[in-house]
């Protein structure tokens, strides 16, 4: 059975609530240090971004003032393993990953890297996220540039060694060779699938707590519409 038929099992109801405190859990953090400063004009930039299933990344950054467009895919392999089926087989070494395009006049790279760390996912997991295990869940930063990779890099010392998580940030911070855009039916999931059980237990629960901590950044749909 695929891990896409897996998911979509109602026994996730059963399975998800054992990891459902680290799904609903957000982090209180501190702003970077280290950032870009917002633009002067209005552009587009990229961050991408992986930790654990994509559908959840996604819907989290969907709700982002600022985000242009979320695009869920894959990053770390070859483009001839980059499909479902290959990536669930942990030997691509593909991460599930999200590509956001983002307004640099109306937030910075840091503070996307504030919500990826405290409310999209945990970084002191190693090769999983709540039900999910192996490398195609792994936590990774891929830079685009050497701008990205300072700001991250000083972002995951300073919340080191603030202590800002009860255990050491496992986050890989990596250069980005290519990012593949998954499956059609992978785009925009949990939006598409709110009442299904993984949805509802796994990745709802960090979009409400983006709007709970983030009010300021939290926007019903981004602007990728």
């Amino acid at each position: 059975m695929s891990r896409f038929l897996f998911r979509t099992l109602t026994i996730f109801t059963i399975l998800g609530a054992l990891a459902c405190n680290a799904a609903t859990a957000a982090v209180s953090i501190p702003d970077p240090a280290v950032d870009a400063p917002l633009a002067a004009a209005k552009g587009e930039q990229t961050a991408v971004l992986a930790g654990g299933c994509f559908w959840g990344i996604q819907a989290v950054f969907e709700h982002v003032k600022g985000v242009v467009r979320v695009t869920a895919g894959y990053s770390g392999g070859a483009a001839n393993t980059a499909n479902y089926e290959m990536v669930c087989t942990d030997k691509t070494g593909h991460a599930e990953s999200v590509s956001v395009v983002y307004d640099p006049s109306q937030i910075t790279y840091g503070q996307l890297l504030k919500v990826f760390f405290s409310v999209a996912h945990n970084p002191t997991e190693l090769n999983r996220q709540g039900p999910d295990s192996g490398t195609q869940y792994r936590s990774v930063i891929f830079y685009g540039t050497e701008d990205q990779k300072h700001i991250a890099e000083s972002y995951i010392d300073q919340l080191n060694r603030a202590k800002a998580f009860s255990r050491s940030i496992v986050t890989q911070v990596v250069p980005l060779n290519a990012f593949y855009p998954a499956e059609a039916y992978h785009q925009d999931y949990a939006e598409h699938h709110p009442d299904q059980p993984y949805i509802m237990i796994n990745d709802l629960p960090k979009v409400a707590n983006l709007r709970k901590q983030f009010p300021t950044l939290y926007v019903e749909t981004s602007g990728r519409r």
